[in-house]
């Protein structure tokens, strides 16, 4: 059977099902093909074409079983798809085929009372997680600065880290994920319940080898966080402040520097755009003393923007993370990214590239945990000028000694250390024997034996 008789068979298959809905117009099938690739002028003439011949949003888990073993029977290709808040075409389907709509599963199964572990469904949205969680005085560990829209499960299957991880580190550190509920694409699809060490392979894996209908997260007690900008004159006194800051024993909750260009390029509820340097934290309550304190030593000013407003409006989470890159691309679309983590000390590297490529490089940084240690990320803003500079640009910040998380490639692999996790690839194995899954995303699994 060719691909044309096997999707007319796959959609009167899927039809007649109550719990599936079919999206055919081609709007539709646009608009559910796309995620935020667009940050990137090297995957924008590469993904822009590929479009899904069919979107099925299932209402059930059971939904799910029936549809994972009809695109299995008829041998289709089938991509998930959150809220399509990404940026490195994770939801893009390559091939065509289906893509299946997570946003009706979004049930919040349970909250531990003692442990605050959550067991929800993947379609769940993170602000309405976050919401639900803080009536029991818990609240999320991590989130993207795209919370108020993103999924959990394509947090889980996409992301890495956020707001959140100069505590506790990145999505794929043990503790995060404590389970999953999956469904395997075959021909006898059924959910299976995976511990800890099993679902380690599907964290981060963008969809690839599994289809996510349940996830089991840790959470943290929840704080009622306050909004901090500190404004330094000179670039070097704002990386020693954030150290300093790094090393206290202050309760935060994100800290990010933005380089004194990219403020009259922001949105205006962080503040005024000034001639310094702007650090913007999140920090508990009891800390906005010693902040005071660690500012006015550092010969900074410190303005008191007062507690979250998590109900509704702007806050400084939206002028952090790939938020960042979004508010100076919506004013000038001529700005790309990369992501990277600093070499230490990072005073000299920083210097160093910005000596070479001047205003073409903006800093942005995020201060983060890996492996126990607070380190500072960078996620600059880079001026597009054309693929084989952006490369010339990659390579200089590698000689720096800085480790390049590449967010304009396609693979999982690539995309962050280079190197094939052979787990993943054995997950793929066994829960999609075929190779169906959001193929052409796991580089591992093209390049086996």
């Amino acid at each position: 059977m060719g691909r044309a008789e096997a999707l007319i068979a796959l959609r009167q298959a899927l039809s007649v099902d109550p719990e599936l809905e079919l999206l055919e117009e081609p709007r539709e099938l646009q608009r559910h093909s796309r995620d935020a690739f667009e940050y990137s002028p090297v995957l924008t003439p590469r993904l822009e074409a590929c479009r899904a011949e069919l979107v099925v949003r299932p209402r059930t888990v059971d939904a799910v079983e029936r549809l994972a073993s009809a695109c299995a029977e008829h041998q289709v290709p089938l991509t998930l798809r959150g809220s399509g808040t990404g940026n490195y075409g994770q939801c893009v389907p390559l091939q065509g085929g289906v893509v299946m709509l997570t946003t009706a599963l979004r049930q919040i199964r349970s909250i531990d009372p003692i442990t605050g572990v959550v067991t929800v469904e993947p379609g769940c949205v993170m602000r309405d997680l976050d919401q639900e969680l803080r009536r029991h005085g818990r609240q999320l560990r991590l989130m993207p600065s795209t919370w108020r829209s993103a999924t959990i499960g394509g947090f889980v299957a996409g992301g890495s880290g956020g707001i959140g991880s100069l505590r506790w580190g990145f999505l794929r550190d043990p503790g995060h994920l404590l389970g999953l509920e999956i469904v395997p694409l075959r021909p006898d699809a059924r959910r299976h319940q995976l511990g800890e060490m099993d679902a380690e392979a599907l964290n981060h894996a963008y969809g690839t080898n599994g289809i996510i209908t349940a996830l089991s997260l840790a959470t943290a007690p929840a704080v009622n966080w306050h909004q901090v900008s500190v404004d330094c004159e000179h670039w070097e006194q704002a990386i020693e402040l954030m150290q300093r800051i790094a090393a206290s024993a202050l309760d935060l909750h994100l800290a990010s520097l933005l380089e004194q260009p990219l403020l009259p390029r922001m949105p205006s509820w962080g503040g005024p755009a000034v001639s310094a340097h702007r650090l913007l934290l999140l920090v508990a309550p009891d800390g906005l003393n010693s902040l005071q304190r660690m500012a006015q030593s550092a010969g900074a000013i410190l303005r008191d923007l007062g507690p979250e407003d998590l109900s509704g409006g702007n806050g400084l989470r939206e002028l952090s993370w790939n938020h960042t890159t979004l508010h100076v691309r919506a004013s000038e679309p001529g700005w790309t990214y990369l992501q990277m983590l600093l070499p230490q000390p990072e005073a000299p590297a920083m210097a160093a590239l910005k000596q070479r490529w001047g205003d073409a490089l903006l800093w942005h940084l995020e201060l983060v945990r890996q492996q126990g240690c607070p380190r500072l990320a960078a996620l600059p803003l880079v001026r597009w000028q054309g693929a084989d500079q952006l490369n010339r640009l990659m390579d200089d910040c590698r000689a720096a000694g800085a480790v390049l998380f590449n967010p304009h490639v396609i693979t999982v692999e690539d995309g962050g250390l280079g190197v094939i996790d052979a787990d993943q690839v054995a997950a793929k194995q066994r829960f999609d024997p075929e190779g169906l899954l959001n193929p052409g995303k796991l580089r591992g699994w093209e390049e086996r034996s």
